[in-house]
Parts: structure tokens; sequence; C-alpha cells
């Protein structure tokens, strides 16, 4: 059987440029061995190859560097409240976990 819905009571349903989030993206702050801290956002469900894309417009916006690790993105610094403001504006749900 088929996992599409065939009939939705849900107003937003199948409108263009509203994300599929099944859970909010997780935000977190976490501190290497060596001092320097990361901003790691975890379960942001979409294709690889858009990741790719949202990670070079997040680094740009952030202005730092940045990378993808076990399809989590690492972000260097303390970016957690312009992460937070930019994927609300985005339409995703947020929840900072841990520090």
């Amino acid at each position: 059987m088929s996992d599409r819905p065939v009939y939705s009571t849900d107003p937003d349903w199948g409108k263009p440029g509203t994300p599929r989030q099944p859970e909010p993206v997780r935000l977190c702050f976490a501190r290497g061995a060596k001092g320097s801290g990361v901003t790691r956002m975890e379960r942001l469900v979409m294709h690889p190859t858009h990741k790719d894309r949202m990670l070079s417009a997040l680094k740009k916006h952030l202005g730092c560097g940045g990378t993808l690790k076990d399809g989590s993105f690492e972000f260097q610094g303390d970016h957690r409240d312009k992460l937070e403001k930019y994927l609300l504006g985005q339409g995703y749900k947020v929840r900072r976990v841990g520090g």
C-alpha cells in the first residue's frame, strides 16, 4: 500500500515552499578537545544534494566554516541564535538541545 495521502484536511498540505519536516531540527553546541566550539544541526530531512546547497548558503549567511558529517551540519563557533532565526524564517520547527 502507498504512503502518500489520498485526502488531507491540512490547509497547508501541498503548498509549494512548505518544508515537510516530521520532527523539529535540533541545534546543539559542543566544545571540542582544543576548546573550540561547534554548532551541530541535526535531523534535517532533505535530499543530500539539497543539503550541500543549504550548507553553502548557511556558511555564507553565518560567515563561518562548516561541513556535513553523518548527515548533520557542523559549523565552527556558536551560531545557535542565528541558525534558529534563519530556520524559523524558512518554515522549519527548531528545538535547542544540550548546552
